[in-house]
């Protein structure tokens, strides 16, 4: 009987942290504009320089959507804020492939990544996504595909025509999985609120050579490929643990 009650409120509790966190997940959104228009060039010109304050609202934010998240995200929320400042040093600092308002990497990007690839995490393991996961996907596939020639065509994003391809055979090598498209649906969102407020602005012409807007959808295969890394080093360090 005290076992069966204790069941009774672990699956209470369970089912408690899975609304938490999709209701992080679906307020990443309303977050996001709040945050990064208080980081924005408008806000500046009419207000002050709130850069600091996106800082301590994207740490909080982090921290809420971190304790009501289970073990296994809790380790990948983690490991992306780090994984994250060192793609920003790659692509942002090294590549010049983008630039923020400021020289400066903000301290509130890395946990963005985090609440970002989060909030996709989330929504892929809802009951309703894995119910529907074919119908999903399906629509995802067409959804990226007319996108990228869309958006390569009429505004001559060659990037994202490039690296577009690149994203559908990272997903094929990843059997399709749904989880790569939400985080990819946040992304695109992220990016364009980002841009929108000029937090942060692509270069017209990646590595001086390909044609890019600002944003490029082709960018969520970065991402993608950050997230694959990511999986792949929790796998490691499971590994070395059992060991």
């Amino acid at each position: 009987m005290y076992l069966k009650t204790l069941e009774i409120f672990q699956i209470n509790d369970d089912n408690h942290n899975k609304k938490r966190q999709l209701f992080y997940a679906l307020f990443f959104t309303i977050f996001t504009i709040l945050a990064l228009g208080i980081d924005s060039v408008t806000f500046i010109k009419n207000y002050f320089d709130g850069r600091n304050i996106t800082n301590v609202l994207a740490i909080i934010y982090f921290s809420l959507f971190y304790i009501v998240s289970d073990s296994a995200l809790k380790k990948l929320m983690i490991l992306m804020v780090f994984l994250s400042y060192l793609g920003e040093i790659i692509f942002c600092t090294i590549l010049g492939m983008y630039n923020y308002r400021t020289d400066v990497i903000p301290l509130y990007v890395p946990f963005g990544h985090a609440i970002v690839y989060a909030s996709g995490y989330v929504f892929a393991h809802t009951d309703w996504a894995i119910r529907k996961e074919k119908n999903i996907r399906s629509f995802f596939i067409a959804f990226y595909i007319l996108l990228f020639i869309l958006v390569g065509i009429f505004l001559n994003d060659q990037f994202t025509l490039i690296f577009g391809v690149f994203f559908f055979v990272l997903l094929r090598r990843k059997k399709w999985q749904n989880l790569y498209f939400f985080i990819a649906l946040c992304v695109i969102f992220i990016e364009l609120v980002g841009t929108y407020f000029q937090c942060w602005k692509w270069v017209p012409y990646t590595f001086n050579l390909i044609p890019t807007v600002n944003p490029p959808m082709g960018a969520i295969f970065f991402y993608a490929g950050g997230d694959v890394l990511l999986v792949k080093i929790v796998k490691i360090i499971d590994k070395i643990k059992k060991n």
